[in-house]
């Protein structure tokens, strides 16, 4: 997915970025912020297990029960294989569990292995995982399969591992790569071997196959790719799908998913459950629907952001659960629910001791934790989320105050975003007691949200009037059109060229939601769409590309002027002083031509080229898994302080140059 080309190379040895100092901006411009452009991470979609997170295994740990859906229990996405006519059963078991946020485990009886002569040799009794519609193998790829087992009865045994492709039945399955464990232990030990693929299988499966009798205790079934992006267990053609958005932070892990899957605050997101070993962690009923393993956990999400050079920004429940919960959408008084007074010090404690295991050395007790697993040194966590979309009602506000008091007196270098409630639009009740309650308690940044059709944006300019003196900063944190057409990406991207506008009162924006898994879709539409092979490319995923390649800290408004303007045409010129780039965008969402004249004399030492980006299509086409006829063209241009820039019917216009 992130490839260097021969002219990004040329123009970065043009650019001289990293030799040149900051320069400083020419008059006319508007300082905004540099950090507008970021993601918004949430486990819709299958976004996590079976998607951005690289575990190729479903419910590796049997933890999946009928409370996330009707019909799951522990051996969902497994089956009982006996090759070779062997005999056995199996048999879900919580006694003496590896741990008890995961108690449940796969005990397998072995009552006869087949002979060997058996369907060419294929033989054992033992169990069979498919993954997420298949594993997908690739030939001389490898893969570190792990797995926890204990001897239960008949002494040693040697066990075989192995990636197949089922043939029918009747036949033994091609052998994509195996390996043998031999259990010798009574007592829970972890278990990893290699396996290198000997060809391509976009279905595999993976076996486990006792060889000996007896009674075997197996959990915690794990199988990853050793080729993940940086190292860190991300699968790596999502993972660059990310970074080359240029991203300025990452907020996680939701969304509605903070609050739980409303069924009660014992259901709630802790991110304290998701920073220990991987057999330690307490897996949770998803408010979409399905089971997190939590794989993909707090220490994840920060190592993804430091490697993505993301800020973090994780979102905190406040004591408050979501109003929508169970339905409650559609009531009255909708169905928020609050825990008492009395206990809200557990909650202040969840965000005090994250900012500790973020940020406090190894000596601190959270701190040491973060350092046990593998990261010594802090991550510097800048921002703070508290709350997410939550109905502004008074016992909201009463322990929203509650918990923020606290934080901000105990960490005041921390930035805190709060919430403006779903919906949030001036005249909205939420909105409105959103709004109000920032300003008295002097809250930094409040994120507010809203999904609209395409229309809305073509032709809202919301922040041209919010006051200019407030001090409170708008988080746009939920964002899209309703549709993923070309036109709800232009539509998009004159939305942002506003934001860009003011820039001085929005600090930070992110598209929502970020990933959905094919056969696995909760909501439309998405950024990115994926199966097991690759990531399907929306066109709102090129506009917030150009985005976020196009960041700066100094805004122009009056350095292009589109002939015969209507609302259905922007522009913005952006300047980063750090990097000595500026950047040109114009978009014109209608059907007709238009022509910009750009006058770029106010800077001075403009290099020669210039690198030209254009989206450009019919307003109703789209990118979907059978095609995508929306993509970035680039050329090379001759750089010119004065020019003329013609704009085809339905297309966005970025001009990077350097200074």
């Amino acid at each position: 997915m992130r490839r260097t080309t021969i002219t990004a190379v040329l123009l970065a040895a043009t650019l001289g970025l990293s030799a040149q100092k900051t320069i400083a901006p020419p008059s006319g411009g508007k300082a905004i912020s540099d950090e507008l452009i970021g993601i918004f991470f949430e486990d819709i979609s299958s976004a996590a297990d079976g998607g951005l997170y690289a575990e190729l295994i479903q419910n590796g740990s049997f933890e999946y029960n009928p409370t996330e859906r009707d019909g799951w229990g522990a051996g969902t996405a497994w089956r009982l294989v006996r090759p070779g006519h062997s005999l056995g059963y199996l048999e879900p078991c919580t006694d003496r569990p590896i741990h008890a946020n995961n108690p449940t485990f796969m005990r397998v009886n072995i009552e006869r292995v087949g002979h060997y002569y058996d369907f060419d040799g294929w033989t054992g009794f033992g169990i069979q995982n498919d993954g997420f519609d298949g594993i997908p193998a690739k030939a001389g790829a490898s893969y570190t399969f792990s797995v926890f087992m204990r001897n239960v009865k008949g002494g040693d045994k040697k066990v075989r591992v192995a990636l197949v492709e089922p043939q029918g039945w009747g036949k033994s399955p091609k052998l994509i790569a195996d390996a043998e464990i031999d259990v010798n232990s009574a007592d829970w030990r972890k278990y990893e071997v290699k396996l290198t693929a000997q060809e391509n299988s976009p279905k595999a499966v993976l076996q486990i196959l006792a060889l000996e009798k007896g009674v075997l205790d197996v959990d915690m079934v794990s199988l990853m790719p050793e080729d993940t992006y940086k190292g860190h267990g991300m699968r790596k053609d999502l993972a660059e799908a990310l970074a080359d958005l240029h991203p300025k932070f990452m907020r996680f892990p939701g969304g509605c998913v903070v609050h739980g899957g409303g069924d009660g605050f014992w259901n709630t997101y802790r991110w304290k459950t998701t920073v220990g070993p991987k057999e330690q962690r307490r897996g949770l009923k998803n408010t979409w629907g399905y089971h997190q393993s939590m794989g993909l956990g707090y220490f994840e999400y920060f190592q993804f952001c430091q490697d993505l050079g993301m800020e973090p920004l994780p979102i905190l429940p406040c004591g408050v659960s979501c109003q929508g919960t169970n339905g409650g959408w559609g009531m009255k008084d909708q169905a928020q629910d609050w825990v008492p007074m009395s206990e809200m010090d557990e909650w202040v404690a969840e965000a005090l001791d994250l900012i500790e295991w973020a940020n406090g050395d190894a000596t601190t007790k959270w701190g040491r934790v973060r350092a046990e697993a593998g990261h010594p040194k802090p991550f510097n966590l800048k921002y703070l989320g508290l709350g997410n979309e939550e109905r502004i009602s008074p016992e909201f506000i009463e322990r929203f105050k509650y918990i923020f008091d606290r934080v901000r007196a105990a960490h005041p270098e921390i930035i805190i975003v709060g919430t403006a409630g779903p919906g949030s639009h001036p005249g909205n009740r939420d909105f409105e007691e959103g709004w109000k309650l920032a300003d008295e308690v002097g809250l930094p940044i409040l994120d507010e949200h809203y999904y609209e059709p395409h229309d809305y944006f073509l032709n809202s300019r919301q922040y041209d009037n919010y006051p200019r003196d407030r001090k409170t900063k708008v988080y746009l944190g939920e964002y899209a059109a309703k549709d993923k057409k070309l036109i709800d990406a232009l539509a998009e991207g004159l939305y942002l060229l506003h934001v860009e506008r003011n820039g001085d009162v929005v600090a930070m924006t992110s598209y929502a939601p970020l990933f959905a898994r094919r056969n696995a879709t909760n909501w439309n539409p998405d950024l990115i769409y994926f199966d097991n092979e690759r990531p399907y490319l929306t066109c709102s995923y090129y506009v917030q590309q150009m985005f976020g390649q196009s960041s700066g800290n100094y805004y122009y408004g009056d350095c292009v002027t589109i002939d015969d303007a209507t609302n259905l045409q922007g522009q913005s010129v952006i300047l980063n002083t750090k990097t000595r780039q500026l950047f040109v965008k114009v978009c014109n969402a209608s059907g007709d031509a238009k022509k910009a004249q750009v006058n770029l004399s106010r800077f001075k030492g403009l290099k020669k080229m210039a690198v030209k980006t254009t989206l450009c299509g019919q307003p109703n086409d789209e990118n979907n898994y059978e095609q995508q006829p929306i993509v970035p063209q680039k050329e090379d241009i001759k750089a010119q302080k004065k020019f003329t820039l013609d704009l085809a019917p339905y297309s966005m216009v970025m001009i990077e140059m350097g200074l």
